[in-house]
């Protein structure tokens, strides 16, 4: 390893055991990371504060390249929720982020706007100076890169914080690894567990709707010589509709989308929304933060509310613009999704067609509520708030 890395020695010397420390410390995080069977982005959160913290930078980061020219995953440290909505989309793989991709080797800069590979960032984008990038690699292949820049101590990044960064990007790669490895196991059980859970919904809902069937036939062949069987007959029809339903409801509510397990409501919900925004004309905004402690239930409604309205603002609302926010008020979770389009009246006829009453039932289970605020030429917002 020194061979290869020749500053290692200089920042393992006696001298230095605070900074090996600090290095083991910093390891063992991201490491213990995946032990708590923490999600793939939580995993690379840890590396990024991590070196964050290692190298005293303002700024850290972390990119997980995909195939399309921009990032699977990317994480930063030091840039705030309204800095990131002001930025935009996330950064494509253009120039220092490409040239750590290709190169696949450490880069320290005194001021990366003079070097050539530099290409550009957005106007709302922080301005970076001083920078360290490393590629996070298995053998060969590149899973991400990890850079930081502006360091708080004055002199810029030394040649010890590159040894230091470059080892602890061997040991990120291996807590990396074992994440994505955790993840795909758990990605195998939920498909084995789905899978099971859709015989056990064939087995039980079949024989309900066969029972309900045969009760309903058999109720009205009663109707004009028994009414008093007849209608004890229906009552049976009622309950087993009941029982049906609610079976079918609970399997839904345990068919958790994967994305929630990896990403979080809040990310998930982020990236369906910049996903829609790239694939449709109109502008599309997410807004929101992490909303901690949100049961299942809860994260599976808010979800499945947000891609409800969504559909019915792409489809039906004519609109330019549709925005996202998900935010907390006392001890609620709000989901609000806003459009300027056509606007309708607001009555029961309506909101049926627009799968709209499904969607209060979903909050009434949660004992929350849904509103629906619109008038022609007004647009429409879709309210939602559920206790936490």
């Amino acid at each position: 390893m020194t061979a290869e890395h020749p500053g290692i020695e200089d920042a393992y010397g006696a001298e230095q055991a605070g900074e090996r420390d600090a290095v083991l410390h910093a390891v063992s995080s991201a490491v213990l990371a995946v032990t708590r069977h923490l999600s793939v982005r939580e995993v690379l959160q840890v590396i990024v504060r991590s070196a964050q913290t290692l190298l005293d930078a303002r700024y850290a980061a972390l990119g997980v390249p995909d195939d399309d020219g921009s990032f699977a995953e990317f994480v930063a440290e030091g840039v705030s929720d309204r800095q990131w909505e002001a930025i935009g989309p996330l950064p494509r793989q253009h120039g220092m982020l490409a040239a750590l991709l290709r190169e696949a080797a450490p880069v320290r800069l005194a001021d990366i706007r003079q070097d050539p590979r530099f290409g550009w960032w957005p106007a709302a984008h922080p301005v970076l100076k001083d920078f360290i990038g490393v590629p996070i690699k298995d053998g060969e292949n590149v899973l991400g890169i990890l850079f930081l820049s502006n360091k708080r101590g004055p002199g810029g990044f030394t040649r010890r914080d590159e040894s230091l960064l470059v080892l602890f990007a061997a040991h990120a790669a291996i807590a990396m690894t074992n994440a994505r490895l955790y993840e795909c196991v758990r990605e195998l059980t939920v498909s084995e567990e789905r899978t099971r859970m859709a015989r056990e919904l064939h087995d039980a809902v079949t024989q309900k709707l066969f029972s309900l069937r045969l009760t309903a036939q058999a109720a009205s062949a009663l109707l004009d010589a028994d009414v008093e069987r007849a209608r004890a007959e229906i009552d049976t029809v009622r309950r087993l509709a009941g029982e049906a339903l609610a079976e079918l409801r609970a399997v839904i509510v345990e068919m958790r989308p994967a994305e929630l397990d990896r990403h979080g409501l809040c990310e998930t919900l982020r990236k369906h929304v910049s996903l829609l925004d790239r694939l449709s004309p109109v502008e599309m905004s997410f807004e929101g933060s992490v909303v901690e402690d949100l049961t299942p239930d809860t994260e599976v409604t808010v979800l499945r509310v947000a891609q409800e309205s969504l559909h019915n603002a792409l489809r039906h609302a004519n609109a330019s613009a549709i925005r996202v926010t998900l935010t907390t008020v006392g001890a609620c979770v709000v989901l609000e999704v806003r459009d300027d389009g056509d606007g309708f009246v607001v009555e029961e006829p309506t909101l049926r067609g627009l799968g709209l009453l499904s969607m209060k039932d979903r909050a009434e289970v949660l004992e929350g509520t849904l509103t629906v605020v619109s008038a022609p030429g007004k647009g429409t917002v879709v309210r939602l708030e559920v206790p936490r």
